[in-house]
């Protein structure tokens, strides 16, 4: 790919120029004081011309002239096309003197010196045009692709939070538990089959939507406790903590449940004596820090060979929308109590774009 784009960078070097001097040649033949001795000149200025845009071509490379925005490029592309300019008429005023092709009293006119050094100067204006088109076209093609990418990735994940969280296991435990409330406490039965259908109702409507202020989270978070607490009773405890600030800020959803479900699957469920969850969200150095906090052990080799849907697909989820600006751990806090930490950007989704 590197060799085609080179060997494409080279022929359109060396046509625009041959073309430039073709007819700069064919144009100056018509009028009578021309000289055959022009054309050398005008060869010699295809070449330097070739020569001083190579040259301009790695400096743009190496100083990240094509991932600046747009209103950065500008005014350094006006400065270097003057300079770019005067260099040129420079290197052609001592060749055309040297090998005395041009009389050096035709560079007493300044009228003359000026709109040569304005020609040359739109000629490097006009290179960088087409220069920086050509990329922006590249990067625009680009980041098309890349956002179907990112959103084939995004409704896979989608797909596998809903398979993940409307398993059969679950709505068959919650309706057990319900079941067995009928007749003890008809009033707690009818706010669990209300809890039931809240997350149901939630679950679903996270196929249309990318990201849930934080508050709606912890909610559908609590009524999923609390239907587990219905079929673990004293077994199961849970601390909700948040702030104002906290609960405003956009997340992606289900992330916390997802974790929180595990909390239960692999800590207090496999504990005869269960435990309890405690979430803590609050908004630290401009991004949301969640905290998760649940009894149980971690072994990081279920992390590496975990298949289903859990704290592995959690961080690629993370890594997707928010590449290095979010953070992910989990790690054992003692001997009875896993830790689970989760930083985000308050700004939100930071899928790429790129900005021309």
């Amino acid at each position: 790919m590197n060799l085609t784009r080179n060997r494409v960078y080279w022929i359109s070097q060396f046509s625009g120029w041959t073309l430039f001097v073709l007819l700069n040649v064919i144009i100056s033949s018509t009028f009578e004081e021309f000289k055959t001795e022009y054309i050398y000149s005008w060869i010699f200025l295809g070449i330097a011309g070739i020569s001083v845009s190579h040259l301009y071509r790695n400096f743009i490379k190496k100083n990240g002239w094509k991932n600046l925005p747009l209103k950065s490029i500008v005014p350094r592309v006006l400065l270097a096309s003057v300079l770019l300019g005067l260099f040129l008429f420079a290197l052609t005023f001592l060749f055309n003197i040297s090998f005395k092709i041009v009389p050096i009293e035709e560079y007493g006119k300044i009228g003359g010196v000026i709109a040569r050094i304005v020609n040359l100067s739109s000629l490097f204006l006009f290179w960088s045009v087409l220069y920086f088109s050509v990329h922006y076209l590249e990067n625009y093609k680009k980041a098309e692709i890349e956002s179907l990418i990112f959103e084939a990735a995004v409704k896979d994940f989608e797909l596998k939070t809903l398979k993940a969280q409307l398993n059969p296991h679950f709505i068959f435990n919650a309706m057990n538990s319900i079941r067995a409330l009928i007749e003890e406490d008809p009033e707690a039965a009818k706010n669990a089959v209300t809890k039931l259908s809240n997350l149901m109702r939630y679950t679903l409507k996270i196929e249309r939507t990318e990201t849930v202020p934080l508050a709606e989270e912890l909610r559908t978070i609590q009524d999923y406790l609390d239907l587990e607490k219905i079929r673990f009773e004293e077994r199961l405890n849970y601390k909700i903590i948040t702030t104002a600030e906290a609960d405003r800020v956009e997340i992606p959803p289900m992330m916390i449940q997802t974790l929180v479900e595990n909390g239960i699957k692999h800590g207090i469920s496999k504990s005869t004596t269960g435990g309890e969850i405690e979430i803590n969200c609050s908004v630290v150095s401009d991004k949301l820090k969640i905290v998760i906090i649940n009894t149980g052990s971690f072994d990081e080799e279920q992390l590496k060979n975990s298949k289903g849907f859990g704290v592995s697909n959690t961080v690629q989820r993370l890594n997707l929308l928010y590449g290095d600006e979010s953070s992910f751990s989990i790690k054992n806090l003692n001997h009875n109590q896993v830790i689970t930490e989760i930083k985000i950007p308050l700004g939100g989704i930071k899928h790429e774009s790129f900005n021309y």
